[in-house]
């Protein structure tokens, strides 16, 4: 018995230890984007020409108002354009795209990725662009964005980040998927960019400068997660990302688990590749370079998703409290109230209702989702998982 003890109490170490080591990261990075004011980009004196690229593959339900709406901008209208990169859309919709003073490129692969589109949408147009402007095809732009991403461009950068945030919180998985990613919004945006680190990518609202971006997509050959393949080749090659906290772009969040499961295993898929092709280069940049920011962006692809990492922590939790004297277990109620800390000074105000009190009663079903995507990611890096979108209502969320 006294062995067994012993067993139980040393693999509960390395646990925790385990798990400490994330949760204390997140923790440092939640804390710093507390404490310390997002940057700020005084407005600039230059006018950048744009061009706002939407890949749209088989999402005619929703591409015709995002189009619509992009045009939209008080950013002068002969200074930027609206191209949609239409794979597999109903001619019907191409030919009301095509009504709209939008650009249209009709691309059609026997595999199709958002790479490609991309690739092929920058192959046909001019080269007169000083920056390309990356959305979904279910994303709505805020009207001063483009100024946004122009002044943070006249600070000096290359590549910034728009803050993404709810379109639509009309189900329990919508409010949930909102929530966890103005999380991440927190954590690896507002946190990174307090500690020094580039804010992650997030795969829209982001811009490029568009030489860089057209030069470097031509060797992206990603079929899911092509924003971690960039984010990871651009802080290797010690290029900063900026973030525009509030720089909004409404995205459509999904509405049902089934969605949810397929663009969670997708992004799963992508972030364990990508870690055992950068790893080893990131410790040996880390070490001879300094290179903090390739190190920590290349770690941050294996570390759990905060759900499934809730999930787990509790659960494991529960289970030394039972098997081991409290005296002992106490420290699984540090590393869970730690936890509980850092997602909670994370979240948004906004969301903080009624509504998110009913959706938590979902998150069980939400964390057992996760479970399995995580054991069902084998292959999903191989063919491209499509979420279709519908539409939803123009959130007014504000940050915090």
């Amino acid at each position: 018995m006294a062995t067994i003890q012993l067993i139980i109490f040393y693999v509960g170490i390395v646990l925790w230890t385990i798990l400490f080591i994330q949760i204390f990261y997140l923790a440092v990075l939640a804390i710093a984007g507390r404490l310390i004011p997002s940057e700020k980009f005084p407005q600039s004196g230059k006018l950048r020409r744009m061009v706002v690229l939407i890949p749209a593959y088989k999402e005619d339900g929703v591409i015709v108002e995002v189009a619509s709406n992009a045009l939209h901008q008080d950013y002068p209208r002969d200074q930027y354009d609206v191209v949609v990169i239409a794979d597999s859309l109903r001619q019907e919709t191409v030919s009301k795209l095509q009504s709209i003073p939008v650009k249209v490129v009709e691309v059609k692969f026997e595999k199709s990725t958002k790479s490609k589109a991309l690739n092929a949408a920058m192959s046909a147009l001019p080269e007169n662009y000083d920056c390309a402007v990356i959305l979904d095809a279910d994303n709505l732009m805020e009207s001063n964005l483009l100024h946004k991403i122009n002044d943070a461009f006249d600070a000096g950068y290359q590549i910034v980040q728009g803050h993404r945030v709810a379109r639509n919180l009309n189900t329990p998985v919508a409010i949930l998927d909102a929530v966890s990613e103005e999380i991440n919004n927190h954590i690896f945006r507002e946190g990174n960019r307090a500690v020094g680190l580039s804010c992650s990518l997030i795969g829209s609202g982001m811009a490029f400068s568009y030489t860089m971006f057209k030069e470097v997509m031509l060797n992206i050959k990603a079929v899911g997660g092509f924003d971690k393949e960039l984010e990871l080749y651009f802080t290797r090659e010690g290029i900063k990302t900026a973030w525009l906290p509030l720089g909004f772009v409404y995205d459509e969040k999904v509405q049902n688990y089934e969605s949810l499961g397929n663009q969670r295993r997708r992004w799963l898929s992508a972030q364990f590749i990508y870690f055992g092709q950068h790893i080893g280069p990131a410790i040996n940049m880390l070490f001879t370079k300094g290179n903090f920011d390739y190190f920590f962006r290349t770690w941050q692809q294996i570390q759990l998703p905060r759900v499934l990492l809730l999930g787990l922590v509790t659960l494991l939790t529960a289970i030394f409290l039972v098997i081991q004297p409290f005296g002992i277990s106490q420290y699984w109620l540090f590393l869970w109230g730690l936890l509980i800390f850092t997602l909670g000074i994370s979240m948004p105000v906004y969301l903080l209702n009624t509504k998110l009190l009913h959706a938590v009663l979902y998150l069980p079903a939400g964390i057992w989702k996760m479970f399995l995507s995580l054991i069902k990611i084998k292959g999903a890096n191989k063919t491209f998982i499509h979420t279709t979108h519908t539409g939803g209502d123009h959130s007014t969320g504000k940050k915090r």
